[in-house]
């Protein structure tokens, strides 16, 4: 149910016990990481690029894992009223919407609030939660981040410091 972040969708045959495998181009170079096929889908394969891959080994040779920000909401994908995106010139036409929050969790401790809408991390639109997943990476841990927020009519920054979950969650 997590992100997998730049995903290549390939024809290349791919069977149940090859992931993990190379995807290789037509002229020899490593360009992916074979991951995942859909069964009933004939002949649809998925592989994790290369460029995310040496990110994920970089971090396992180092930490023994990989490290990701954790702020402690949950939220959903919404899409935000046209005036809202005219009046705040907002760069995205939808945020993230905070459904809830784990009881003192940096979201929390930051004064978001249920209902809050995300649109923005650290100057970065986040125009959805797969990409708030993406700037929660591990040069964010213990370091605050400026999060541009929308609440009710108003348009509001909170300072964030992301921790690593226990147990690398």
């Amino acid at each position: 149910g997590r992100l997998i972040d730049d995903v290549i969708q390939t024809d290349a045959a791919i069977n149940p016990g090859n992931s993990g495998g190379p995807l290789v181009s037509s002229i020899g170079e490593v360009i992916g990481v074979n991951t995942a096929i859909i069964m009933p889908a004939q002949g649809i394969c998925f592989a994790t690029s290369i460029d995310t891959a040496k990110v994920v080994v970089s971090q396992l040779l180092r930490h023994g894992r990989v490290r990701r920000g954790y702020i402690g909401v949950a939220g959903q994908n919404t899409p935000l009223p046209r005036r809202m995106v005219r009046h705040f010139d907002l760069p995205v036409e939808s945020g993230v919407r905070v459904t809830s929050m784990e009881p003192g969790s940096p979201a929390q401790t930051a004064g978001l609030e249920d209902g809050d809408v995300i649109v923005a991390w650290d100057a970065k639109p986040v125009a959805g939660i797969d990409e708030l997943h993406r700037l929660l990476t591990e040069q964010y841990l213990g370091r605050s981040a400026e999060v541009t927020l929308l609440r009710r009519t108003q348009k509001l920054t909170r300072r964030i410091t992301p921790v690593e979950l226990a147990g690398g969650r």
